[in-house]
Formats: C-alpha cells, sequence, structure tokens
C-alpha cells in the first residue's frame, strides 16, 4: 500500500472534515456536552484519518472496511505513535463510524469487529506496609460506623477482594470458623479466599452486639439488606460506591489520600505476598485472575521493591569497586 500524502484533488483536502466528521463533532459538542479542547482533540485525529482514507482514493467513511481500519492502526504504529495516543485515535474513528451507523444511514460500522487498541497498564501503587498499618488504625472509637469501617479496611487488605466483590457479600459468605469468604468476581466468578485473624477479628466486632445488630436495632429490613454482610447507617447494603467513600475518609485521615485509589489495598495485598515468598499462582488463585499473565505484573511491582531495599540497605550495594567498576 501507498504511503503518499493526502491527495490534493480530493473534497477532504478542499475542506477541514467531511460532512460526516463535521456533524459528529457537532453531536459531541451540543448533545454530549463535551469541552472545547476534548472536540479540538478529535479534530486532529479525524482530519488524519480522513487525510489517510483519502491519499488512499477512498472519497467517504461509508466505504472503509475493517481492512482499511486495521491499515490505518498498522499506519499509526509504523509512524512510532504511543500506545496511548494510538488508542485516542481509534476512539476517534470508532466514534465517528458509530455515528454514522446510528445518525447517518451508514450501511456497515467497520470499526464493529476491530479489537480495540489497548494501552498498557503501568505498575499498579502499592502502599508500603507501614502506610498499610496506618490506614488499618485510622478508624477509631468503639461506634457501629467504627466497627464496620475496621472490619472493611483489614477485609480488603486481608483478601485482596475488589471493593465491589466486598459490597456484594452476604453474611453466609463468610465461613468464620474456618477462615473463608465467598467472593462473586467478574462475570460472577466465584472464589473462596483465606482471611487472617486480624480480619475475623475485625468482622466479629462488626457483628457483635455493638456493630451490625445496633445499626439494625429494630428496623424492617429488605431481604437483600438483610442478608449483606456490610450495611450503611440506614441499614441499607453498603454500595460500592459508599465502600469507596469510606476508603478514602480514612485514607485522609491517616495522610495517604494522595496514594490511596479503590484497588490500592488490593494492590498491597498482592505485592506484600510476592515480597514475603508466596507463589505467583497462589496469588493468581487468590486475586481471582483467569490469566496468570494479569498477575505476573505484581512480580515486577516486587522487583522494584526488593531492588530498592537492597540498595538502601546492603553497606557494599552502592560502593564502587576498585579501578571505578560497580
Amino acid at each position: 500500500m501507498s504511503e503518499r500524502g493526502p491527495d490534493t484533488g480530493s473534497r477532504w483536502s478542499r475542506a477541514l472534515l467531511s460532512a460526516d466528521g463535521e456533524e459528529f463533532l457537532s453531536y459531541l459538542a451540543v448533545e454530549r456536552g463535551r469541552a472545547a479542547s476534548s472536540i479540538s482533540s478529535y479534530r486532529r485525529d479525524l482530519v488524519a484519518y480522513e487525510e489517510f482514507l483519502a491519499a488512499r482514493g477512498i472519497g467517504s467513511l461509508g466505504a472503509v472496511t475493517p481492512t482499511v481500519l486495521e491499515d490505518y492502526l498498522a499506519f499509526l504504529r509504523a509512524r512510532g505513535l504511543a500506545p496511548a495516543s494510538i488508542a485516542r485515535a481509534h476512539a476517534a474513528v470508532r466514534g465517528v463510524h458509530r455515528f454514522c451507523a446510528a445518525e447517518r444511514d451508514a450501511p456497515v460500522d467497520p470499526t464493529r469487529d476491530v479489537e480495540r487498541t489497548r494501552v498498557p497498564k503501568g505498575l499498579p501503587k502499592a502502599l508500603s506496609e507501614n502506610e498499610v498499618l496506618r490506614l488499618l488504625e485510622a478508624p477509631v472509637g468503639t461506634g457501629p460506623r467504627t466497627l464496620r469501617d475496621r472490619a472493611i479496611l483489614e477485609l480488603l487488605y486481608a483478601s485482596g477482594l475488589r471493593i465491589s466483590e466486598l459490597a456484594g457479600l452476604s453474611l453466609q459468605d463468610l465461613d468464620a470458623e474456618r477462615g473463608l469468604v465467598r467472593a462473586f468476581g467478574k462475570g460472577s466468578k466465584e472464589r473462596v479466599v483465606p482471611v487472617g485473624r486480624a480480619a475475623l477479628g475485625a468482622i466479629d466486632a462488626w457483628l457483635g452486639p455493638a456493630g451490625r445488630p445496633a445499626v439494625v436495632a429494630d428496623r424492617r429490613l429488605a431481604k437483600v439488606d438483610a442478608e449483606a454482610l456490610f450495611l450503611s447507617t440506614r441499614a441499607r447494603r453498603l454500595t460500592r460506591q459508599a465502600a469507596w467513600v469510606i476508603v478514602h475518609r480514612h485514607a485522609t485521615a491517616a495522610g495517604l489520600s494522595d496514594k490511596v485509589t479503590p484497588h490500592v489495598l488490593r494492590h498491597s495485598f498482592a505485592t506484600h505476598l510476592l515480597d514475603h515468598g508466596a507463589d505467583i499462582r497462589v496469588v493468581q488463585e487468590l486475586l481471582g485472575h483467569a490469566s496468570i499473565a494479569t498477575t505476573q505484573i505484581y512480580t515486577a511491582v516486587s522487583t522494584t521493591r526488593l531492588r530498592s531495599a537492597y540498595l538502601a540497605a546492603h553497606p557494599r550495594a552502592r560502593a564502587t569497586a576498585p579501578g571505578g567498576g560497580r
């Protein structure tokens, strides 16, 4: 396929964008309320896309096939664009074709069968063990809310559960006698995770007279609330959003608000297990990852942390060898 520049005789070279492209940008601005900066980014990406098509003699968006789109993505990669830039360009192209199919009577959406461009994930940020301890000690008091919050934080770190999984827990999912909790992850996939004594003790306190029963009191609960392990102060099943607010509130109290994300205790759970010698396949099972490749990112985190600890602690780690070597 030729890599020549845009065809200066094409209608796309005479206008900044095709009519379909301009209509799409207008739709984003007026109906979707996108910011001017976002519209500007979309315009740049779509102009580049239409120039690519024009250079290949393709005169309309309706004539684009999945093969053409894949060629365009390959062209962007060949130019050395960063994955995030390619993903953004792909999103703009996918958006305009979907708009044309839905609003402009285009016969087909060529992007439908083309896999999305994925941006490689960076290393997950894990708290240090001391930082986790500060977070776990942040809830202060003996009231029902404090008992609940302490149990939530302890369980998240002890089990590696996602916040959505924790919010979905019911009383029957906890086997305190055997120290196990049953969680339902993505795709309702079930897994059983062990829970340590610290978390079990915190949960036991929450389930004791001063905790959950005090919240329930004489209220008549709907079945979904009556079965829930964690409740709001109004005796409703705790939502994922509310659980995250609880984590963030105590992170702020511990001076860790800039380091805490919804997944931070899950990341810390996995990283600290590997730091202390856990087998990666065990960690994969505990996290509920379908592929070990997803879990392997934590080995890079663990290796980085181990090297940092080594360089900081070993008396000869940074010493210069005789003759100038290392």
